[in-house]
């Protein structure tokens, strides 16, 4: 028999949280896009789940059975969605969930929206410097942690959410679209999403990731994924980091002026950090014909705005 504070098996399950899949995948009329004989595909995995969106859903399920009523502890910024993610997980199932923060200086300030959402939905927060942070997946480092936040028999996902289990769960993204889209394009952060969408696409189609970040290491953290998950590369995909707008957060007059526009003409609510970047950089490369008159550009809704 289980004890009264242990979740019984079952409910440890995230398909007793009733998600909606596949999600829904609607063609939507713009002439930016009709223009150059391309037609654009939403697809809305915002949609998947009220607490756990998009690919959070998708990366997240699989490490949830997998800690098989275990505390979960995970990895991120202050703004972080997947610690967001993490903690409504943790709250829908009864999981104890720790939250690793980047920036210890922020342990004495009041929580912002997105740490103090967390928190309500009980998640512990435990603060690091960043230079502890850097080095996170070392493991001497990641050993201290887990002492230092009392969690030393905790299931440890990483940031972002991009493990192996993570990309196994998001090649159904991928095959949900087969044969449905000649691309597929997903904004990215850690390159778990891109990994297993590319893996679930089939021949025929190519995944397209836009970086929400600054830098060039995105190419090989989603090859590496890949080979955890797959055991080497798998489907046809390529990265375009130039919409980053600045980095990780950066969301200037520009981004948000699109995003409201989109809103406005689509009746699509427009996450700023990475959905706004995605919509953005699509709408830049096919008129500068990046895609051929007959493609069919499908575009990965993986959030909504935080409220």
């Amino acid at each position: 028999m289980n004890s009264p504070d242990v979740p019984h098996p079952e409910a440890l399950d995230p398909a007793v949280l009733h998600p909606r899949l596949p999600s829904p995948l609607h063609e939507v009329a713009d002439e930016r896009f009709a223009r150059h004989g391309v037609r654009l595909l939403l697809k809305r995995d915002d949609l998947i789940h009220p607490d756990l969106v998009g690919n959070k859903w998708r990366k997240l399920a699989p490490n949830l059975r997998a800690a098989a009523g275990r505390p979960l502890l995970t990895f991120g910024g202050a703004y972080s969605n997947h610690l967001r993610a993490t903690a409504a997980a943790g709250r829908l199932l009864g999981l104890d969930t720790i939250g690793v923060v980047r920036g210890h200086e922020l342990a004495d300030r009041p929580l912002n929206p997105s740490l103090a959402r967390c928190a309500a939905d009980g998640m512990r927060l435990h603060f690091v410097d960043r230079s502890t942070y850097r080095r996170k997946t070392e493991p001497e480092t990641l050993a201290g942690i887990l002492r230092a936040a009392d969690a030393e028999e905790a299931y440890v996902v990483p940031e972002g959410g991009s493990n192996a289990l993570a990309v196994q769960g998001c090649r159904a993204l991928g095959e949900e679209l087969s044969g449905r889209a000649d691309v597929v394009a997903v904004a990215c952060g850690t390159g778990g999403t891109l990994a297993g969408l590319a893996a679930g696409l089939g021949p025929g189609a190519r995944a397209l990731g836009m970086a929400v970040l600054k830098g060039d290491f995105l190419a090989a953290e989603t090859a590496a994924l890949q080979t955890r998950a797959f055991d080497g590369r798998r489907g046809t995909w390529s990265l375009d980091t130039r919409f980053h707008f600045g980095g990780y957060g950066r969301t200037p007059h520009e981004l948000l002026a699109f995003a409201d526009d989109f809103e406005a003409r689509h009746a699509l609510p427009v996450e700023r950090l990475y959905v706004a970047k995605l919509l953005y950089g699509l709408v830049v490369l096919t008129e500068a014909g990046a895609f051929p008159r007959g493609t069919t550009l499908a575009a990965v809704i993986t959030g909504r705005p935080f409220s």
